[in-house]
């Protein structure tokens, strides 16, 4: 055992209690700023109800949910990725690519849908892959390295297509767009399962344990033994994948292979993990906070386009609402939770016998 393995299963035990305590008062912060979330949500939905009696119908509700349901595939990747303290500029150009790819095999090379799905899905978790690795064997900057992705990978599918969206589509994917379970559009159930298996990952399993400590402290995370290097890897994996899985989604929806699609939608997901109490420091957040996070970016973009706003103003409400939101990022972890900390390491302080 290692001096540095030593030290850390020494302070392991002294500690346990006071971090169990923390925790425990992040958990109530969190779940406060998921109760807040919900208000806001409820207080627009209201306000929207009086201002326009077409947002509280049943057919308006359902487009609102249907459109936030890419961005929220998306977002449960890039969830991932804030928690180890990364970002993904690239989940735009793998859904484009797996998009065009989904569709382009059948097309141009004859192959059979279930292969171009296969592929589409592999060739995101490959652009994973290699941002994963280049974080953290080339040690570029997570901004840098998937911004460098972003372009090729979406240069790549204007190539493949020519530039323009692929059509037709194989049949199952008009099927699926429009299958219901239970009267709820199949395209809705599918984001809400993976949302609840991305939650369980991480809540339940000890990789979803090694997300957070990695994302929250990358150093101890390796004094206790977690190859955080290989989470971030599998983090990013994850994350393109999910944006594979949105780019199949988004097959279905506009029934073509869509290489013109999804343009600054990057930008929309982070807005929506940030929004959601996902911080971008790391380590903090879950999944069902993001979920209403993308819900309420989604009301704010329905709300501007039933109030007839100009397009332009979409962007300045958007950008306010992040800004807001990045804001309230920063006071958590600048006074809200250094000051628990302090109050955590007092109280252990006067509890300690002294000698």
């Amino acid at each position: 055992m290692t001096m540095e393995n030593t030290q850390a299963s020494s302070l392991a035990p002294a500690g346990q209690a006071g971090l169990q305590g923390l925790r425990g008062r992040l958990s109530f912060i969190d779940l406060m700023q998921s109760v807040g979330l919900l208000g806001v949500i409820l207080l627009g939905g209201a306000v929207m109800s009086v201002l326009s009696p077409v947002f509280a119908t049943t057919r308006n509700i359902e487009n609102v949910l249907q459109s936030a349901t890419i961005i929220a595939v998306v977002a449960i990747g890039q969830t991932f990725v804030i928690l180890v303290a990364g970002i993904d500029l690239s989940v735009a150009s793998v859904l484009v690519l797996s998009s065009v790819l989904s569709v382009g095999l059948v097309q141009f090379q004859g192959l059979s849908p279930e292969i171009g799905v296969v592929v589409a899905l592999a060739a995101g978790v490959g652009i994973g892959l290699i941002n994963g690795l280049a974080v953290t064997k080339l040690r570029i900057p997570a901004l840098i390295a998937t911004l460098a992705t972003m372009t090729i990978a979406r240069g790549l599918a204007y190539i493949y297509s020519g530039g323009t969206n692929i059509a037709p589509v194989p049949r199952f994917f008009v099927d699926f767009q429009a299958a219901r379970i239970l009267g709820i559009p199949a395209v809705i159930v599918l984001t809400l399962v993976l949302a609840v298996i991305a939650q369980i990952v991480l809540s339940r399993t000890s990789f979803g344990r090694s997300i957070y400590a990695t994302g929250g402290n990358p150093l101890a995370a390796r004094l206790a033994g977690i190859k955080t290097e290989r989470v971030i890897v599998l983090a990013f994996m994850i994350s393109g994948l999910m944006s594979a899985i949105a780019g199949l989604l988004i097959t279905a929806r506009f029934e073509a292979g869509a290489a013109t699609a999804a343009q600054g939608l990057e930008l929309a997901v982070i807005a929506a993990v940030v929004i959601g109490g996902v911080s971008l420091f790391g380590g903090e957040g879950n999944i069902g906070s993001m979920l209403l996070g993308v819900v309420l970016l989604g009301l704010v973009q329905n709300a501007v386009n039933l109030l007839n706003v100009p397009p332009n103003w979409d962007s300045v409400v958007s950008g306010l609402v992040i800004a807001a939101a990045a804001s309230l990022d920063v006071y958590r972890r600048n006074y809200l939770e250094a000051g628990m900390r302090r109050k955590v390491i007092a109280t252990k302080s006067a509890r300690t016998p002294k000698t």
